[in-house]
């Protein structure tokens, strides 16, 4: 019976000594952006700044309700899913959780980084009095959740198998008749290779169902004789006695594009706008200009409550060429409607960092969100995860188990046998990189047991472009290492350190991150890496479509 229990007691303090190697604690995480373009002065009771949300907030989709704005993004395969923020005036944004947070209504097992959600468009039908927000996850298909109020949560979603495609919008006529537009195959053979189609169906209100079969409205885009490519991201609204049409054009680079077209009735004929495309940035523009704005497209509108329209739109700021690792934006603009078309942006006009806010009105008290929920500008943050729950700007990649927790010892995360290449559910948790020039610094508390156990930083474009950096084991000792992925790992540097707590500090700068650590009891950092090669983490090097994240990251299965 000694023996039994002496093996017993062993195989306890065991199984302990293993779980506490196998979990780090995160006191704290504080992040920095100082971009330089955020610096000009300006008056914030006229004036505001673009991006209006910046970094990893593309696809943006609007509506408004009374005097309040609801403004929905893309969030591929991280969870909750589709940010929404609200707004009294268009300028100054609130978080207001995620439509999509519940795993029954986001299923994202095995997807890539860049799958999950695609393009979610917000509408309210007066007629009922209730919100849709209709997507595509693209490992499950398209649908639809609805609610009467955003605050209290949304439905289960409902399925449209009828949807052969992504980006479907809704739109609800005045009498309350709806439709969805999607981009989708053209009918038939193809002409040319990027050649694609918006269809319609009608939407059964009380039934929540597709109607019958599916038009093709537009084949090809505009100015089909030039072969456009990627007709897609479609929105129908309605003004003056025509119903619009507007699509982005040209694929979500550096071609990317608005364009619209108008007709009597939603099925059609469309005629084109002459002035198309009304926003782009790919044309006509000095390549050297300051504070370089790229791909702009993806747009929606929005009717405020003085009759002015606005557009929200996706666009990205560039380091060097085509190259950012804060991927793309949600910008604003006030539209200008000419001869029946509504125009975003003049031809040649680069899309400004500062803007006037053309009648807005707009309390300097109500301004003072903008710093405090840190969606636009420069600003600086610091968590220490001593709450209940976390802060609404913290991501999981796929559908999370229960591997952290919150208390007096900050962030605590249980290291899961998955690491970054795996397309499974890490133990991490995520924030964007929102500035092009950045500070990120944590302090981790972390015994690792073995060479497969690690423990930091990570910095995400997806599965093949990455990087690590954290304690482990090197030969037996406790080591901090930096690994950099671009299909392919190599170690970058490391160096060996005391087991005590680490802090570990990461300075971005456009193209290039240098990355410090400081041993507990010390005060100074010390260098490990300058100047890193980060271009790994930019779309254009990568492919995807999301902007870098900054994780806290702990893994069993560093391999």
């Amino acid at each position: 019976m000694k023996t039994k229990r002496l093996i017993a007691l062993c195989l306890t303090a065991f199984l302990a000594v293993s779980a506490v190697a196998q979990s780090a604690q995160f006191r704290y995480f504080s992040y920095t952006g100082e971009d330089q373009r955020f610096c000009k002065p300006f008056d914030a009771s006229q004036q505001y700044l673009n991006p209006i949300r910046v970094g990893f907030y593309p696809d943006p989709s609007i509506c408004r309700v009374g005097d309040t704005y609801y403004l929905v993004n893309s969030s591929f395969s991280f969870f909750p899913g589709v940010p929404l923020s609200t707004s009294k005036d268009l300028i100054n944004w609130e978080p207001a959780g995620h439509v999509l947070d519940r795993e029954s209504q986001l299923p994202l097992t095995r997807q890539r980084v860049s799958g999950g959600i695609y393009a979610p468009a917000i509408t309210y039908n007066k007629k009922n009095k209730t919100f849709y927000m209709i997507t595509t996850n693209v490992g499950r298909g398209n649908f639809f959740v609805k609610t009467k109020d955003p605050s209290k949560g949304w439905s289960e979603p409902i399925y449209l198998r009828k949807i052969d495609g992504i980006d479907p919008s809704f739109f609800f006529d005045d009498n309350g008749k709806g439709y969805i537009v999607h981009n989708a195959p053209v009918v038939g053979k193809d002409d040319y290779n990027g050649q694609r189609a918006i269809r319609l169906f009608e939407f059964d209100v009380k039934g929540d169902s597709i109607k019958g079969d599916f038009k093709e409205i537009l084949r090809g885009g505009t100015h089909v004789q030039k072969n456009p490519i990627w007709i897609e991201g479609p929105h129908l609204f309605k003004h003056g006695k025509y119903y619009y049409l507007m699509c982005a054009e040209g694929g979500t680079g550096a071609w990317h594009s608005e364009v619209i077209l108008r007709s009597k009735d939603p099925k059609g004929v469309w005629e084109e706008c002459p002035d198309n495309p009304i926003l782009t940035q790919r044309q006509w523009l000095d390549p050297n200009r300051p504070d370089i704005v790229t791909s702009a497209g993806h747009a929606d509108l929005v009717e405020d409550q003085t009759g002015q329209w606005w557009a929200v739109f996706l666009a990205c700021r560039p380091y060097e060429q085509d190259f950012y690792n804060t991927g793309r934006d949600t910008y604003l603009l006030p539209v200008t409607w000419k001869d029946g078309w509504p125009m975003i942006l003049e031809k040649g006009k680069p899309i400004p960092t500062v803007n006037e806010m053309r009648g807005i009105q707009t309390k300097l008290k109500t301004v003072s969100r903008q710093r405090e929920h840190l969606l636009s500008g420069n600003f600086a943050y610091t968590d220490r995860f001593d709450g209940d729950k976390l802060n609404e700007r913290w991501i999981f990649l796929r559908n999370p188990s229960a591997f952290w927790s919150l208390g007096q010892q900050g962030l605590t995360i249980n290291a899961l046998p998955v690491n970054i290449s795996e397309r499974e559910s890490l133990s991490a948790v995520w924030v964007r990189q929102q500035h092009t020039t950045f500070t990120a610094e944590t302090e981790v508390h972390f015994s690792p047991a073995s060479d497969k156990q690690l423990a930091g930083f990570s910095l995400l474009q997806n599965e093949d472009f990455n990087f690590v950096f954290g304690k482990t084991m090197l030969d037996g000792k406790p080591a901090l290492v930096l690994y950099r992925s671009e299909k392919g790992r190599s170690m970058i540097a490391s160096a060996f350190v005391s087991d005590k707590p680490l802090r570990l500090k990461i300075e971005g700068d456009g193209r290039y991150y240098s990355f410090f650590y400081q041993v507990d009891g010390t005060d100074s950092w010390q260098l490990l890496a300058r100047g890193v090669d980060a271009v790994n983490l930019s779309t254009n090097r990568s492919g995807g479509f999301i902007g870098a994240c900054i994780g806290l990251y702990a893994t069993s299965k560093n391999e």
